[in-house]
Order: C-alpha cells, then sequence, then structure tokens
C-alpha cells in the first residue's frame, strides 16, 4: 500500500474557511515556477481581497514578487529549493510559519515533506497539491497527475480551484513598477541605445533545484537568428559613431522592426555563454550580464520590440510583464511550460520526452541539431509572431 494514501486517510480533510484573514502561499523555489504561480495569486487576491497575503519563497526567487501589488509581504524561507529536506530545515520553516499567525496555508509543492512541516506549523486549514497522495498533510487536496502533460500554472490553479475560487483568465502577471523602467531607460540612453531593439538570453536551466544544460539552444543559433531579424547594413558597432542619447518613447520597440539593435542578456555567472553568442554574431550587439535586477530585466523586456530566450525563469519573467516573448524549448514540452501570459509563444519541435516532465530529466541522447527547432523555422515564426519581414 502506498504509505502517503494510508496517511491521507488518517488524516482527515475539511472546508477551507470562507474569509481567512492571513493567507501564506508556499512556493520556494523556482524562478520560472514562482512567476507561473502569479497566476494562483491572481486567484487568491481576486477571491479574498481583504486578506492579507504573504509569499514564502526562496533567496534565489524572492526578488522576483517581493513587490508584486498583490503580495503584502513575504516570507524568505532560505537559499535552498525546498527548505524542509533536512530535519532541521522542516522544524525551522515550520517555526517561521507559526510566527505568521496564519489561518489558511496555499502549498504549491508537490513533496510530502511539506505535508509534515504544514502539519507541525499548526496553521489550521491547509490546501495545496496532491500528487501519489503525497499532499496527506492538507486540508483541502487538489489531485495531481504526475504523468498528465498539463501545464504547470494550470496545476497551480487547482489549488485555487480547489478552495472555491474563480480561477478564469488568471494569467502569470510581474507588474513592472515606474523606477526599474526609469533605470532602465537611463542605462539604455547611457549606451546609446536610442532606437528600437530585441533582447536575447542564451541562459538558463540552472538554479538551486535543477542543472539542465541541454535546455540552452546553441549559442549559434541565437546569433544566425539575430542576423535574420536586424538589417545588418544599417547597425554599426556598438560604441561607434554613437548618436546622442535621447529618450527611448514608451513602446517605441513594438512599432516597427526597421533600424534596431540587439541587447544581449544573462545573469550572474552566464559570461561565458553570453560571450559565445556575441562572437558568432555578425551584427553587433550590447551585452547586459549580472547588470540588472529582476525588476530592471522585466523592464527590459517590456520596452523592447521582443525577448527571445529558453525555457527559463527569466523568459517567463519577460511574458509575465507584458514582452512580447518568444521562449524556444527543447528537452521540455511546452504543453507544461510555455509561458503562461497572452502575448507569449513557444517554439518547439515535436519530440519524445520523459512523461514526468524536466523533474524526470532530459533524455540523454538530446541533439539540438536532430531533436530541436532550427533557425530557418524558429526566424519564420517570430516574423509571423511579430508581423515583420525577415532580413
Amino acid at each position: 500500500m502506498n504509505p502517503y494514501r494510508f496517511l491521507a486517510s488518517v488524516f482527515p480533510t475539511r472546508p477551507a474557511p470562507a474569509s481567512p484573514r492571513r493567507i501564506v502561499l508556499i512556493l520556494p523555489c523556482c524562478i520560472g515556477d514562482v512567476v507561473l504561480a502569479t497566476a494562483a495569486l491572481q486567484a487568491l487576491r481576486r477571491g479574498w481581497p481583504e486578506a492579507h497575503i504573504t509569499w514564502a519563497v526562496g533567496s534565489w526567487s524572492k526578488g522576483v514578487v517581493e513587490h508584486h501589488d498583490l503580495l503584502d509581504d513575504v516570507l524568505d524561507c532560505g537559499p535552498e529549493a525546498l527548505p524542509v529536506r533536512s530535519a532541521a530545515g522542516m522544524l525551522r520553516f515550520a517555526r517561521q510559519l507559526r510566527a505568521g499567525n496564519f489561518d489558511l496555508a496555499v502549498s504549491l509543492v508537490r513533496s510530502p515533506l511539506m505535508s509534515i512541516a504544514l502539519l507541525l506549523s499548526g496553521i489550521p486549514h491547509r490546501a495545496g497539491l496532491d500528487s501519489a497522495g503525497r499532499g496527506f498533510g492538507y486540508t483541502v487536496r487538489a489531485p495531481v497527475d504526475p504523468n498528465a502533460p498539463r501545464h504547470e500554472a494550470e496545476i497551480y490553479l487547482d489549488v485555487a480551484r480547489a478552495l472555491g475560487l474563480d480561477a478564469s483568465n488568471c494569467r502569470a502577471n510581474v507588474p513592472v513598477r515606474d523606477t526599474d523602467r526609469q533605470r532602465v531607460r537611463a542605462l539604455l540612453d547611457a549606451r546609446s541605445v536610442d532606437r528600437p531593439f530585441i533582447v536575447l538570453n542564451p541562459a538558463g536551466g540552472r538554479n538551486p533545484g535543477m542543472v539542465m544544460d541541454s535546455k540552452r539552444w546553441p549559442p549559434e543559433n541565437f546569433a544566425r537568428l539575430a542576423e535574420h531579424l536586424t538589417p545588418r547594413p544599417s547597425l554599426h558597432a556598438m560604441g561607434s559613431e554613437p548618436s546622442p542619447p535621447a529618450p527611448l518613447p514608451e513602446g517605441e520597440g513594438r512599432k516597427q522592426a526597421g533600424d534596431c539593435r540587439v541587447v544581449l542578456v544573462g545573469g550572474p555567472g552566464d559570461e561565458a555563454v553570453v560571450r559565445a553568442v556575441q562572437e558568432r554574431m555578425a551584427v553587433a550587439a550590447l551585452a547586459l550580464v549580472g547588470e540588472l535586477s529582476f525588476g530592471e530585466m522585466a523592464a527590459l523586456a517590456a520596452l523592447a520590440l521582443v525577448y527571445i530566450g529558453n525555457d527559463t525563469g527569466m523568459t517567463h519573467l519577460a511574458a509575465a510583464a507584458g514582452a512580447k516573448t518568444v521562449m524556444i524549448l527543447g528537452p521540455s514540452d511546452p504543453a507544461r511550460y510555455a509561458p503562461f501570459a497572452p502575448q507569449a509563444i513557444a517554439l518547439w519541435k515535436p519530440a519524445a520526452l520523459r512523461s514526468g516532465g524536466v523533474a524526470a530529466g532530459a533524455p540523454s541522447d538530446w541533439n539540438w541539431e536532430r531533436d530541436g527547432i532550427g533557425v530557418e523555422e524558429a526566424a519564420a515564426q517570430v516574423s509571423r509572431f511579430l508581423g515583420i519581414p525577415l532580413s
């Protein structure tokens, strides 16, 4: 007998409170998952507009939501992907939850260890995902079939639905703050980026919970795609023949492809992959690696003609910030992991993948040239998405 299902029969379920006063939403890791879970946050706020909502989030991902206008507070649960993995971590997290005096916990974590931690927390009402009985500690359970290819954001929204909330039209959402937008404009002005630009992010696939470099489209592909999307004769080297800096008008990057520039981005530690793209490009590019906060990355994407990146948290962030976004997927299924926002598309060549999603790992023999989408097809789809001709 499945021990989790036995435990589920021991701990009773009961209806959620009609009007919880203090709610803690629990999803520590990782950036992409946290961004996708903002759809569930939207459902919680819609259902209980007067409640005080705290997000228990890891140090790695905290910056994505700490200024979110639907949140009242964040609870930093540390640097680990799963803060309850050890006995000491579980007790520490349970104490953090007890100190919050929450009357409802909403867990988007599949681990049975989180079920135990919430039982120890003393929170009277506990709603969460129940994958194969792992949600035995929850009083409201949303069943999950780990082998069914459903979108992660929809799975998270199942918890809101189990609470009786309206989840219709909820999407990933990360507001762009005026202060971040102003800082990005100043940065672009200082680098003489005074005309439309596209953003390319060739990084991703690494976070505290997983390393999967096979999710990265090859650098040479990003370089060739940039050449398809930018008219080479009109571009000159960054920093040479500079025109006087001028404020980039709101939405200017979305009006036309025209004479556009390329901005390459990455986080700390992504210097090598960004440099690999830059060295292979026949067009010049401005590289911003490790220079932008999460909020500034969202603002940069929102100002761009388009943001193009791998299946990574930053690409989800761009889409949630309202940017026109293109996600390139390889050994991950768009049915599970595509951007959950209206102005985004996922590029993918259908391939045989493991049934459990990326948690089961990439196919051992994954090969982008054989199995992934090619540059010409990607360029054609981006061209149709933006309504622009190819160079």
